[in-house]
């Protein structure tokens, strides 16, 4: 396949309209930016090229396991200066759809890492220890490296209480280049569900739409002024398809065009990765 490979759903007038409509662009992050712990060699130009184009940008995670104080490390070890501002994991999605529809909750059983807690807690929350005693306010389940299995326990326990129970993605596992199985929040909820007859009130993260809802506000956006850019079509292209914003699939992670061809609804612009996005983005507006 060529290196400038793409196909959209537009005819190539209606792309370049589309594409001239682009304020920020939504970036998924490990398969889109980088693979694993190595960054593609054309990453780094692309955000350039957004910067010279007057095009604003953040990253995007549904793994909430790590802080955006770690994640901006990763990025910086990678060549990548990012700000706070411009980072936004499910972590970050589940306190602000807390801080909308639960202003009162403050106390939470947060089943998730020390990092992800630690995100929760410099938002004001407390973190409920493990212990029938301390009722909360909320159940958070997430992505936990750190699982253990009482509080596992005492997370299906609060959930068949009936208090609110908030899953912070659905991803089953988390990509990983070892031999090994990493199983994500949607595996957990899973086992949870088996045991409470119980599915989470929300699931978080991509592809619900409450995840660009939060990167609209803080850039200022309409839904389709932002293109959402991912390697996956069920969680990254399907998310702009539910915010109603324009659903940009790289070639460059996890999906083929084999498995693109399959897909019931197919991307606004497919895309061996996003140095040709960005080319497009700059054809657009000369």
């Amino acid at each position: 396949m060529e290196n400038n490979y793409y196909h959209s759903i537009y005819s190539d007038e209606e792309l370049m309209a589309r594409l001239r409509r682009i304020r920020h662009v939504a970036l998924d992050m490990d398969g889109t930016i980088y693979m694993g712990m190595t960054l593609f060699p054309y990453t780094i130009a692309f955000l350039k090229q957004l910067s010279e184009l007057g095009i604003t940008y953040s990253f995007l995670t549904n793994n909430p396991s790590t802080s955006i104080a770690d994640y901006l490390k990763k990025l910086q070890n990678m060549g990548i200066e990012a700000t706070e501002e411009e980072m936004y994991t499910t972590a970050l999605a589940t306190i602000d759809y807390l801080k909308r529809n639960y202003p009162e909750a403050r106390r939470l059983f947060l089943l998730g890492t020390p990092s992800m807690i630690s995100e929760f807690e410099k938002a004001g929350f407390e973190s409920v220890e493990d212990s029938a005693e301390e009722r909360p306010d909320a159940v958070i389940v997430a992505f936990d490296k750190t699982l253990e299995y009482s509080r596992l326990c005492r997370a299906a326990w609060w959930v068949a209480q009936g208090l609110p129970y908030i899953a912070t993605n659905p991803d089953k596992v988390c990509p990983t280049d070892q031999p090994t199985i990493l199983i994500d929040c949607g595996s957990i909820c899973k086992c949870i569900e088996h045991a409470t007859s119980r599915q989470p009130d929300i699931v978080l993260g991509k592809p619900d739409p409450n995840m660009l809802s939060g990167v609209q506000e803080r850039y200022g956006v309409q839904a389709d002024e932002v293109a959402m850019v991912g390697d996956r079509i069920y969680t990254d292209v399907q998310m702009a398809f539910n915010a109603g914003a324009f659903g940009v699939l790289v070639l460059s992670g996890e999906t083929t065009l084999e498995i693109e061809a399959e897909a019931p609804r197919k991307p606004d612009l497919t895309a061996q990765n996003i140095a040709v996005l960005g080319e497009l983005l700059r054809k657009s507006r000369e």
